[in-house]
Formats: structure tokens, C-alpha cells, sequence
């Protein structure tokens, strides 16, 4: 028998007034890197980078499932009313969680809304953060909403799942690409387009970004190839607008390249913590 180093526990997180049953996952020690799963998934996503000893022998890596997602609880009598993610509610979810668990200028890493989310984060809270590491990331992506994302027609796991398994690039394993397509297929009615609105319909930091200071906070932007949902064009245009900001398009990777090709992301996200180290250590 082989256990993996992950410990996964339960929190009680202050939130809206309410505790929210939050969990998450961590392994390693030393600074602290924070991982955000994408709309509708969880932090199994990062199950790769929390198992590798070169980056858990340098960092204390904590990934959580937001609330609504995974084996995070919803909130409140959540069957009442629609699930709807904002920039606002996003924003104080992470910082409760940080509070809670007492994690100290963690270096954030997000992918896709989580990709979005750090950018606000590194603009108005980076004094908070030791820098950013944003996985398909922009400040602004529009057109991803659809109401057949939750529909009662439709069946809702397997069209998101079907869906966000052809935002990966065709070079990652199939097994990887279906692993995501998997953890996608549980998630719960409602909750993938509730996200969306937020990254889709709310998102737009366009001109928030220019005030992120990356003498303080660092901005590392890693955006695939292959992905049409945050195009490598809207990751530089993004970065831009960021004085300071790195970017990096990674060949034959998609939208999720820390599950579907976890071996050809692993460079790119060594070199973006060995950036961060600079400033940690």
C-alpha cells in the first residue's frame, strides 16, 4: 500500500453572516501556495501539484473547495434560491478561508475564474499576498454564459462535463482529459453556470488591474495554446495593462493545465515558483 501525502480536513469558515463547512486539502511545508479550482469543479484538480515532492519540499501547498463545490457544503437553505457567484462573494470567500486556516501572504494560484479572481486579489488586497500565479487568466471573458447550462431538459452533468473536456488541448492524455470530465460530471445542478455568470456575465477588471503594484505583489500569468475560452491573446492583453507582469503561453496545453497535461505543465509552474521564492524567501 502507498498513501499519498495529502491530508484532507474540514473547517469552519465565517462567511455571510453563517459558518460554512469548508474543505481542503494540503501537503508539503514552507511558504504557502493557495490553489483555486475552476467554475464548477474542485480542488482535485490540484491533485498532481500536491503530490509532487520537489514542489511540497518547498512549499506548504493548501488547496479548498469553494462552497456549493465538491465536498464543500452549500450555504444557508441553499435550495431556495439560485446559485449565483460575484466578484464580491468570491473575493470574501477566499479571504475568510485565508483567515481561518491562518495562512500568512500566501502566493495565490487560480485557473480560469480562479485565474480571474487572483488579478482582483493582487489589485486590491496585495499587501495580503507574497505575489500571483494566474492559470488562464484575463479581465474579461465574455460569451460563456448559457441558460442550457442548467436546464431541465438537459442533462446538466454531462453537458458541462462534455463541454469543458473540449477546452483541452488534443496533446494531453485522454485519461487526464477524462479525469476532468469526471470530477466536472459531479458537480451539482446550477452551480457550473452560477460560476460562469460571475467569470462571464459580472468579470470585468480591465481597468482595476493597472493598479496592481508587482514590486509588492508579483503577477506570473500561464496561459495554453489551445485555449479558446481565455485565448493566449487575451492573457498578454491582460498582462498589458499589469506594469511588471510575466507572461508565459504554454505549448500543446489547453484550459486546465494542471489536470489535463500535469507532466508539461509541471516545468512552467516551477519556474513561476521559483519567481516567487525570490520574493517569499
Amino acid at each position: 500500500m502507498e498513501l499519498e501525502p495529502i491530508i484532507g480536513r474540514y473547517a469552519s469558515v465565517d462567511l455571510e453572516g453563517q459558518r460554512a463547512r469548508v474543505y481542503f486539502e494540503e501537503a508539503g511545508a514552507g511558504p504557502i501556495l493557495l490553489c483555486l479550482h475552476t467554475a464548477g469543479a474542485d480542488s482535485r484538480q490540484y491533485r498532481y501539484i500536491l503530490n509532487d515532492p520537489e514542489i511540497t519540499a518547498r512549499w506548504r501547498v493548501v488547496a479548498f473547495d469553494l462552497p456549493y463545490h465538491g465536498r464543500s457544503s452549500p450555504l444557508g437553505s441553499w435550495w431556495r434560491e439560485r446559485y449565483r457567484l460575484t466578484a464580491d462573494r468570491y473575493e470574501r470567500t477566499i479571504l475568510a478561508v485565508i483567515d481561518a486556516l491562518e495562512l500568512e501572504r500566501p502566493v495565490v494560484m487560480g485557473c480560469s475564474m480562479g485565474g480571474a479572481i487572483v488579478l482582483r486579489l493582487a489589485a486590491r488586497h496585495g499587501e495580503r499576498f507574497s505575489g500571483i500565479i494566474g492559470l488562464e487568466s484575463t479581465a474579461r471573458a465574455g460569451g460563456r454564459y448559457l441558460e442550457y447550462l442548467d436546464h431541465p431538459a438537459v442533462n446538466g452533468g454531462e453537458l458541462v462535463a462534455t463541454y469543458t473536456y473540449g477546452l483541452c488541448a488534443p496533446q494531453s492524455p485522454e485519461h487526464n482529459r477524462r479525469e476532468n470530465w469526471w470530477y466536472y460530471a459531479q458537480s451539482a445542478p446550477g452551480v457550473y453556470q452560477g460560476d460562469v455568470y460571475f467569470y462571464s456575465q459580472e468579470w470585468d477588471e480591465r481597468q482595476a488591474v493597472a493598479g496592481i503594484d508587482t514590486a509588492r505583489c508579483p503577477v506570473v500569468l500561464l496561459t495554453g495554446e489551445y485555449d479558446y475560452s481565455c485565448t493566449p491573446e487575451m492573457t498578454r492583453e491582460t498582462a498589458a495593462r499589469i506594469p511588471g507582469a510575466e507572461v508565459t503561453i504554454m505549448p500543446g496545453i489547453g484550459h486546465f493545465p494542471m489536470i489535463e497535461h500535469p507532466e508539461r505543465f509541471r516545468p512552467h509552474v516551477l519556474a513561476a515558483l521559483e519567481r516567487m521564492r525570490k520574493d517569499v524567501a
